[in-house]
């Protein structure tokens, strides 16, 4: 029995054991999946939630109050649902959105990482 090192994979279709930077299986010729995304996308509170997403949230989806319920604060959530149809949630998300922009990652996790 072969056992799996750091620099190797198994094929997706066929199982035989290849090298992990192999795009085709040379057993059965099936190209393989590439690797998931490597990259970090932002900080992350203990909770999950993202300032970088908060902040996209309030910006673009602020008159709806989006970025409310993503953090946890439902009832202003609601009452920006039922002020949509005038300016006002749209100019307040919009300022929101660029104070989560400024906001330093400890203020946002202090404030909002742990619901």
């Amino acid at each position: 029995m072969t056992t799996k090192s750091i620099n190797e994979k198994y094929c997706s279709a066929c199982g035989a054991l290849i090298s992990a930077q192999a795009e085709i299986c040379p057993k059965c010729g099936v190209r393989q999946s590439p690797a998931p995304f490597p990259g970090n996308l932002g900080n992350l509170a203990p909770n999950g939630r993202s300032r970088l997403a908060a902040a996209l949230f309030a910006i673009f989806l602020g008159s709806l109050g989006i970025h409310k319920f993503y953090l946890g604060r439902v009832g202003w959530g609601v009452i920006y649902l039922l002020l949509c149809w005038t300016v006002i949630p749209g100019i307040v998300g919009f300022i929101e959105g660029i104070l989560l922009l400024i906001m330093s990652e400890e203020d946002f996790n202090a404030k909002y990482g742990n619901d």
